[in-house]
């Protein structure tokens, strides 16, 4: 892909840019009761099930975290615990940013605007925006479009509210099966790839791949 200047850039918040740490709480809570094999199951599970539950119509993020840890419990022979994900939920607001996050995103933002379309709650994600070391044109929620990703919905919201089309925005997301696949699907040509190493690549979607946002002034010529 040759450089690209886009009217902007568009990013998933959570694992992208925001230490997505689902693994660890659920590893907080229930380390205790499974042994090495049975915990690396149980968060894969728990993935899978966060995904499930956010593919039907829109529900509220606590919702989802509470359904899918049940079924996860369910499917893994855990007692479930109402308590438990309220604790997952309540965390959060509370992540940071991945350490390569502020210093790439304060280079690109001085010259092209950023916006953030994240599976959030609008009283979750300012809190974690807060915390990535750069300012933000837009942020855009699965609360507000009524919808997650991967659906599409969020991304015509987004589109929409921006005032333009596919052909003008650069889409950053660490996760095909969230975004790139959508994206792809949708028209969005010009995306990056952020290798977090949650997922295998996957070069039919058309990408630039970084290791991780210090890569990303490059990407635009920066």
């Amino acid at each position: 892909m040759t450089t690209f200047r886009p009217k902007y850039i568009t990013f998933d918040c959570y694992g992208t840019l925001t230490n997505f740490q689902m693994a660890e709480a659920a590893r907080d809570l229930y380390g205790e009761e499974l042994d090495e094999r049975r915990m690396a199951e149980f968060i894969k599970n728990f993935a899978a099930y966060r995904l499930d539950e956010i593919l039907g119509d829109w529900k509220p993020y606590a919702e989802v975290v509470h359904n899918s840890l049940e079924r996860t419990c369910k499917r893994n022979g855990v007692t479930f615990r109402d308590e438990a994900s309220r604790m997952i939920y309540e965390r959060v607001p509370t992540w940071g940013p991945h350490s390569d996050v502020p210093a790439g995103l304060a280079k690109v933002a001085k010259e092209i605007p950023l916006v953030i379309l994240s599976n959030a709650m609008n009283s979750q994600i300012m809190s974690n925006v807060e915390k990535l070391g750069a300012p933000f044109h837009a942020v855009y929620t699965a609360e507000q479009a009524q919808s997650y990703k991967p659906r599409f919905k969020g991304f015509e919201y987004m589109l929409d509210m921006l005032g333009c089309g596919p052909e003008d925005v650069l889409h950053c997301s660490s996760s095909f099966r969230y975004d790139l696949m959508s994206a792809h699907d949708l028209g969005i040509k010009n995306k990056v790839w952020v290798n977090r190493g949650h997922e295998p690549a996957n070069p039919y979607y058309g990408y630039v791949e970084i290791p991780d946002i210090s890569g990303l002034p490059g990407v635009v010529g920066l």
